[in-house]
């Protein structure tokens, strides 16, 4: 979120930000790790460079590490059901740490669960568009909760439209119910009293029709991506029809998702056949700051989580929060692969790459244990954050890794434990996408720069008198 509102400009720090943006997208976590990895990792490699490895060597010994982490992180992973829920809520508050309200973590953490497991019987999960969340200020955060239907942040488009309707049959219309500007100057010419009548009354009589129209086609309710002209919502109030104005495209397209209705372009084509179905449609709240919600859709193909909290910093954080944990779970469901989350996945890598370096001849090695270095820092970092002392903790669970790989570190006590156990776990999604997309950032830009030191080479003049200023020639 940082990065994303970062104006950056440096080449480098772009391809930085593209990191987290890419582990966003793939794995919906461990953006951190991935830019503190990237990160270390070209520390690492400046370093060596300075001691005279050359950069194509380095890129060689990163990309053979690359390789080797996620053929361990593959040996190291657990396999893990879609029914196992225990472990699925493990994940999700795992993934909430730091993010969401502690002392709500695992009612949260289940609430994540479910949205994915309610999503999933109706077949494949896209948690950016089959599930919405939405934040409610002013509440308590165990106040959250799946609504099984949408909360428009809209209100009544007349106040004399019902408040609330069951067994809803909702229209959705995709066309002004007004008056229509022409695309044309055309203008019309009115000589007396008795035309301007005609004219008013013919006006009148196409708002009636209109209305008629949608009551006609038995809606009970009526959402419209444009606007409601308030002739219209008078004859729609008066035969009890609820009308919601001014709706979002993607909100149109969720309503359509969640009741079954479709989207109509012409009101003159809509039929019974178009309308979607939901329990009920209510109005809660007072005035312009209402909302609508619509309830108890049988069918939906979306859910909303409404997200509640005393204040909209809060909510926001809570926002970030779900969004993270809902695409975790979703990995778990895909790969159907944890690994042992505290630091203990990071430990056991740099271990076994440590190893794998010393059978490996020439600087590359370097290269392979600069690699292993920077995937330790991780677990280090964590060891800090929670005010403990790096190197005694690396040391000690470089120790205990060689009885038990799954040995992490528990921030919160202190304590050295089996993070399977402890229910401390991570997708391996997250993990090899951090390895992938740290390595290849590294490679990219340690590539990039072998290029400009040979130009800046070929540049030189065999005679250093002749042409130097060429060397700081642009290019």
């Amino acid at each position: 979120m940082i990065l994303k509102g970062m104006d950056i400009e440096h080449p480098t720090a772009k391809m930085i930000v593209e990191v987290a943006r890419t582990q966003e997208e793939i794995a919906g976590d461990g953006t951190t790790s991935a830019v503190v990895t990237a990160g270390t990792l070209l520390d690492k490699a400046s370093d060596l460079i300075e001691e005279g490895v050359h950069a194509r060597v380095l890129v060689r010994g990163f990309e053979n590490a690359s390789e080797k982490a996620l053929e361990i992180l593959n040996e190291f992973a657990i396999d893990v059901s879609e029914g196992n829920r225990e472990t699925l809520e493990k994940i999700a508050s795992t993934s909430m740490s730091g993010k969401a309200s502690e002392t709500n973590k695992e009612i949260l953490a289940s609430l994540c669960v479910d949205a994915i497991l309610q999503i999933s019987k109706k077949g494949s999960v896209n948690v950016d568009n089959d599930i919405i969340l939405r934040q409610e200020p002013g509440k308590s955060v165990d106040e959250t909760e799946i609504l099984d239907g949408i909360m428009l942040n809209k209100y009544r488009v007349h106040p004399g439209m019902p408040k609330t309707v069951k067994d809803a049959k909702i229209a959705i219309i995709d066309t002004p119910l007004e008056t229509q500007k022409t695309s044309n100057t055309s203008k019309l010419q009115i000589s007396n009293a008795d035309e301007m009548q005609n004219f008013l009354a013919r006006e009148e009589d196409d708002f009636k029709q209109m209305a008629d129209h949608v009551i006609k086609s038995g809606a009970n309710v009526v959402i419209c991506s444009k606007n409601i002209g308030d002739k219209v919502a008078h004859y729609l109030q008066k035969s009890g029809v609820m009308g919601i104005r001014r709706v979002s495209d993607d909100d149109i397209r969720n309503l359509s998702y969640a009741t079954g209705a479709k989207i109509v372009k012409k009101v003159f084509d809509l039929s019974e056949e178009d309308l979607g179905h939901a329990g009920e449609v209510g109005e809660e709240g007072e005035s312009t700051v209402a909302k609508i919600f619509i309830k108890k859709c049988e069918n939906t193909k979306v859910i909303t989580i409404l997200l509640r909290g005393s204040t909209e910093h809060v909510t926001d954080n809570l926002e970030r929060a779900f969004d993270d944990a809902l695409h975790v779970i979703n990995s778990v469901f895909e790969d159907g692969k944890i690994v042992a989350g505290g630091g203990a996945a990071e430990v056991e890598i740099a271990q076994r790459l440590r190893h794998y370096a010393s059978s490996i001849g020439g600087r590359e090695q370097l290269a392979i244990t600069a690699f292993a270095d920077a995937v330790e820092s991780i677990p280090m970092d964590i060891a800090e954050n929670g005010g403990m002392d790096a190197t005694s903790v690396i040391l000690k669970l470089r120790n205990a890794h060689v009885e038990n790989p799954n040995i992490g570190l528990d921030i919160y006590s202190g304590d050295y434990l089996d993070m399977v156990e402890k229910g401390i776990v991570d997708p391996l999604r997250v993990k090899t996408q951090t390895i992938r997309s740290a390595s290849e950032v590294a490679t990219m830009i340690l590539r990039i720069d072998d290029m400009m030191r040979a130009q800046k080479k070929d540049m030189m003049d065999v005679n250093p008198e002749h042409n130097i200023h060429n060397y700081n020639r642009p290019f």
